[in-house]
């Protein structure tokens, strides 16, 4: 078998259970690759933890009102899962990325908590509240292109995750036109990541749009 792990510098390596000489005892990167591994995971508990805290009375607004939780932890999966992504801070960033947006959270409370970098990524993928919507769907569109490889990771599993939530709905003007938006905002995310993009392509031709 295998398994994923953080390395030292945040490097991410598949590690053969059975084979890789780093996972042998006697190793001294053996000590470091777990410690590493574990510290991690630690990480990310807390992570979670501290998204459902901030989360914890809210919905999503689909048909089921699911617990609004569901859906930081799925674009973080999607990043992990389906990306491959192991960067810790993005998979952070990922499950911290409404708190600012729509609970109390402040940049500095996540700067603080979880440091400058996670706390950079949840800034450049939050909308300025005080804004109209239009406005701030229109900024999305332009900020896009601009954003860090990082913070376009998190934005293109948001969009893979909510338009994928959409699609399960009965097809109205309002999902149409969201496609058509969030289409405009993957185009500035091209280049980003091959293996999700063409699974949001998939998506925008099941709507009759192409990326």
């Amino acid at each position: 078998g295998t398994l994923l792990v953080g390395h030292v510098g945040k490097e991410a390596k598949l590690l053969n259970l059975t084979t890789d000489p780093r996972l042998d005892p006697r190793r001294l990167d053996y000590h470091v690759t777990v410690l590493t591994m574990n510290s991690n995971t630690s990480l990310l508990l807390e992570t979670v933890n501290f998204a459902a805290e901030k989360h914890r009375n809210q919905r999503r607004k689909d048909v089921e009102q699911t617990p609004y939780i569901n859906h930081p932890i799925g674009v973080a999966r999607i990043l992990s899962h389906e990306g491959g992504i192991a960067d810790i801070e993005v998979l952070q960033a990922a499950l911290l990325h409404d708190t600012v947006e729509d609970t109390d959270t402040s940049i500095a409370e996540l700067e603080l908590t979880f440091g400058p970098t996670v706390a950079r990524i949840v800034q450049e993928v939050t909308d300025d509240k005080t804004l109209p919507k239009q406005e701030r769907k229109r900024l999305q569109v332009e900020h896009a292109p601009h954003c860090s490889h990082q913070a376009k990771l998190v934005k293109l599993a948001d969009k893979l995750y909510n338009l994928r939530d959409l699609n399960r709905c009965t097809p109205t003007e309002r999902v149409q036109e969201y496609f058509v938006w969030a289409l405009q905002v993957v185009r500035g995310l091209r280049g980003t990541h091959p293996a999700i993009e063409e699974k949001l392509e998939e998506l925008f031709k099941q709507r009759g749009i192409a990326l």
